[in-house]
């Protein structure tokens, strides 16, 4: 007879010991999609908007203002192109001596344009005209428009003008050389009032006549009726020294 074998129990194989960095990896890497034909195409990937950096104010939300230069130093003192997004103070400055001076030039141009009985006192619309109006100098010129309305007013301020003495009683016209800061308030009174003398004899808007303007006086051009209004003072100027 032949002799039973004892049943022997089969060892289970041994797993391989899993190392931490075994474990800590997935388990399966996701493949790269990929289009079948036939297929839509897959959305391209949402790339960010390329933002200014941080504090970094522009003008009305679009034009740097960091590069400005002015070449009239007397002028400069009264010329304010600190940045600002908002050119809207509010009155701030109305009670100082030489408050203006600390003003937006900006907003001092917004102010200057509410004359005659369509802008007198209506801001918002003085400043959407404004607003406008820099669009179309820095669509036109490729240039920042507060760099090329500096340059206008710096074209159109005069540096003579004449004043009456009295001498008994006959009163006998002077020359004599303009403070800067009335340089400045002439340059933008000149500049509005061309602008508005223009939009009264043409069909265009408001905007465009003050862009076309402040190009013209920033080229320093004669047909500029705010260059012509400086050389004719500077003119009568000359003949009473």
């Amino acid at each position: 007879m032949e002799e039973q074998k004892a049943p022997t129990q089969e060892t289970p194989a041994t797993e391989p010991a899993t190392t931490p960095e075994a474990a800590a990896a997935p388990l399966s890497q996701e493949e790269p999609k990929t289009q079948a034909p036939g297929q839509e195409p897959l959305p391209k990937p949402i790339e960010e908007e390329k933002l200014p950096p941080v504090g970094n104010v522009l003008l009305f939300g679009k034009y740097d203002v960091s590069g400005v230069t002015l070449r009239d130093a007397g002028m400069a003192r009264y010329i304010d192109v600190t940045p600002v997004s908002v050119p809207h103070t509010g009155g701030r400055h109305t009670s100082k001596a030489f408050g203006k001076a600390k003003m937006s030039i900006v907003e001092r141009l917004i102010n200057n344009m509410m004359r005659t009985e369509d802008f007198t006192g209506k801001k918002m619309k003085s400043y959407k005209a404004v607003e406008d109006a820099f669009g179309m100098v820095a669509k036109k010129t490729n240039q920042n428009p507060l760099q090329v309305f500096v340059d206008a007013l710096q074209n159109t301020a005069p540096r003579e003008e004449v004043t009456r003495l009295q001498y008994g009683g006959i009163s006998v016209p002077k020359a004599v050389d303009v403070a800067p800061a009335r340089r400045v308030d002439l340059a933008l009174r000149h500049l509005c009032r061309a602008t508005l003398e223009t939009s009264h004899k043409s069909k265009k808007p408001i905007g465009e006549c003050l862009a076309d303007e402040i190009i013209a006086a920033a080229k320093n051009d004669i047909n500029s009726a705010s260059v012509a209004k400086k050389e004719e003072i500077e003119r009568v100027a000359a003949s009473a020294r």
